[in-house]
């Protein structure tokens, strides 16, 4: 803090107000000097100034300080797999850091789901209550194994958080803004457990007609079930629609992997449909949907990998192009019109299972993958020409101390990812924010805290997790505790 300019001190510079008064007569032959109450403890102004206002130096006050901001911020956080709940303590979400929160639940837990895009418009964060379409596949008991369904969902009355500051007696609320979420579902049957479904949409020739929304379900079994939902979808805004056994059936059944799988992913470049599916014994099948309508699989396996295919991603650009993520702890890139099924371009990102992956589609050269050991990170593409050379990733995080389960870049911007873990914790990040030695050490008086860790969702057993393409912000966790 600046101090204010001293006056002059020849004694004539004039008073605000005012004459400047006589000098006093004072016979000062007889006073005594004043006693300086402060003499024992500084002899100058250098040693004043140095000292600081508590007998210290500045310096090693504000240290402590400090210190001490630091630790009562750190004893405040409260951190899954750092701290333990005591006897009769449980955790509960501060509701004022969240915009929208909504817990539905289903008969049976899903190991996976996906967004369906709908007709309601782009662009809806600010309107509420919200609405979404969801498709996912149940895990039911083993003993029960033939409950097990397709579902097709709605959710409906998905209303905005209630804040601290407004008045919840406004007038002006809109009374619908405080409905209870409605959970409307279809179900087609299924015999065997999902690992994963992913929903597709063709293109209608007629704009005033919705698009043809397909899934393609992996199941335990090893078949993999291409299904037509789109009269269920419309069931739900459509009272009195029945939907006849006919419809439940697939429109194709895959039956050229001897083992179950998890990997599967429909080209976001081919509307008509265009699909890959890998299974643990590594090796991944392209099927096509033909002009007529029908349903081809190439039996030509791609083969490279030495474990189990987790995740396959069509490249965003190239419309021959896919990567896959494996057990054995590699990313591969492939070129499906190679007659040789060989992977172009091998890269060990891993030594422990790479469990998930996920393309950006805004920044086509970023790839991120998520493995077992908890780490995941983000990989730029044009480093990766092959050979003996190994790249090292742009970005890696080793914040989450159990298995990655998801991970997906934001739909419109290309610096945020969402991730999942086996820690319980859904996690989002913002890559915009630079990478300090310094910062990295300790964010908020947090020790180990990544800056660019954004916030924190405690999940139980999220499995899953997925950004609405319409509702930015919004973002969508499954768990399967």
């Amino acid at each position: 803090m600046s101090k204010r300019t001293a006056e002059g001190e020849d004694g004539n510079t004039p008073l605000k107000g005012g004459v400047r008064p006589e000098p006093m007569d004072i016979d000062d032959k007889d006073m005594g000097d004043f006693e300086d109450e402060f003499e024992d403890e500084f002899e100058s102004e250098d040693e004043i100034f140095e000292a600081g206002v508590d007998g210290r130096p500045d310096a090693e006050r504000e240290a402590e300080e400090q210190a001490a901001g630091a630790m009562d911020v750190d004893n405040g956080t409260f951190i899954v797999g750092r701290n333990k709940l005591e006897a009769g303590q449980h955790l509960a979400p501060d509701l004022g850091t969240y915009e929208m929160l909504h817990n539905l639940s289903t008969p049976w837990p899903c190991l996976s789901f996906d967004i369906v895009r709908d007709g309601l418009g782009d662009n809806r964060e600010k309107l509420y209550p919200a609405t979404m379409y969801t498709v996912a596949g149940t895990q039911a008991e083993s003993q029960r194994e033939k409950e097990n369904q397709l579902m097709i969902m709605k959710f409906s009355g998905l209303s905005r958080m209630q804040k601290d500051d407004e008045d919840s007696d406004s007038e002006d609320d809109d009374d619908d803004e405080d409905a209870d979420p409605i959970l409307e579902s279809k179900s087609i049957p299924l015999t065997s457990t999902t690992n994963r479904i992913r929903s597709h949409q063709i293109p209608s020739q007629d704009p005033s007609q919705p698009p043809t929304t397909l899934t393609a379900t992996m199941t335990e079994s090893t078949n993999v079930f291409i299904h037509d939902v789109t009269p269920h979808l419309a069931s739900f805004d459509n009272p009195g629609t029945i939907i006849t056994p006919q419809q439940n059936k697939p429109l194709s059944t895959i039956r050229a992997h001897k083992s179950e799988g998890y990997g599967i992913d429909w080209s976001p470049l081919v509307p008509g449909g265009k699909l890959l599916t890998g299974d643990n014994d590594g090796l991944i099948y392209v099927t096509t949907r033909t002009d007529g309508g029908g349903w081809v699989t190439d039996t030509r396996a791609f083969q490279g990998h030495t474990g189990s295919v987790e995740e396959i991603q069509w490249s965003p650009q190239e419309v021959s192009v896919f990567a896959s993520a494996s057990s054995d702890g590699t990313v591969r890139v492939w070129d499906v019109r190679s007659k040789s099924r060989k992977p172009a371009i091998t890269v060990q990102v891993s030594s422990t299972d790479v469990n998930v992956m996920s393309w950006s589609r805004l920044t086509t050269h970023l790839l991120a993958t998520g493995a077992d050991d908890g780490v995941w990170g983000v990989w730029d593409l044009r480093q990766w020409k092959g050979g003996a050379q190994k790249p090292s990733p742009i970005a890696s995080f080793n914040y989450h101390k159990e298995q990655i389960t998801s991970i997906e870049w934001h739909p419109t911007d290309d610096s945020m990812v969402a991730v999942a873990a086996g820690d319980h914790k859904v996690t989002l990040w913002d890559l915009s924010v630079e990478l300090d030695d310094e910062e990295s050490k300790d964010t908020a008086g947090v020790k180990d805290m990544p800056p660019q860790l954004l916030f924190e969702h405690i999940s139980e057993h999220a499995k899953e997790v997925h950004w609405h393409p319409q509702i930015p912000g919004t973002l969508v966790a499954d768990e399967t505790g």
